[in-house]
């Protein structure tokens, strides 16, 4: 997730469109709803929770501009990649 000023926020979830739609509300406390990341502007799939936690847990420890790259590679607008997906 990421906001206008292209702040991000890593997490992993069993359901996307309800972390989705509690970042877009701001109804939890915390980083999230503090710095306003309300765009979804990556995400990956893991059938494993054990490999989504892996995965998670290297994505945080790397540093910022390698982040954003990830994020370049594979959406380089930036577009909300829930636009018309997880709707409820």
């Amino acid at each position: 997730m990421s906001n206008p000023a292209g702040i991000t926020y890593g997490g992993m979830t069993n359901d996307i469109a309800r972390r989705v739609s509690e970042h877009k509300s701001g109804v939890l406390p915390g980083f999230a709803r503090k710095h306003g990341t309300k765009k979804l502007v990556y995400y990956e799939e893991f059938q494993y929770v054990e490999d989504a936690i892996a995965r998670e847990k290297q994505i945080k420890s790397w540093r910022k501009e390698k982040k954003r790259t990830l994020i370049r590679e594979l959406n380089p607008k930036w577009d909300d990649l829930s636009e018309g997906r997880f709707e409820e």
